[in-house]
């Protein structure tokens, strides 16, 4: 792999490391990744997918920012808020409630 970057959401952490698992043993940092993604994942590979997409249709949601919120899964509109901290703007409150329903209609039941 050279160099190359992408973002990977949550859900699809155990996969990868399963694969790399596979051909040898995982490092600290990989270990502590996997136990991570494990505790943290909220919802589906899939539903992580759709979800992400679904964010990155507000025009000021960067595909960064998209998996960034997964990541984190904000439950309150001051997480949100955290997480635009360092944007060059703010959200307005109506944006915020539709970040926060997006994510409460993409949980895993």
């Amino acid at each position: 792999m050279a160099n190359e970057s992408e973002f990977v959401s949550i859900p699809n952490v155990p996969t990868i490391l399963a694969q790399v698992q596979e051909e040898r043993e995982l490092n600290y940092e990989q270990k502590l990744a996997l136990e991570h993604a494990t505790y943290s994942i909220r919802t589906t590979l899939a539903q992580a997918k759709k979800l992400i997409k679904a964010l990155m249709e507000h025009e000021r949601i960067t595909e960064a920012l998209a998996f960034k919120i997964v990541e984190i899964w904000p439950t309150h509109p001051d997480d949100v808020k955290a997480i635009f901290a360092k944007e060059r703007f703010t959200l307005k409150e109506d944006e915020v409630e539709d970040i926060l329903q997006k994510l409460a209609d993409h949980e895993k039941g």
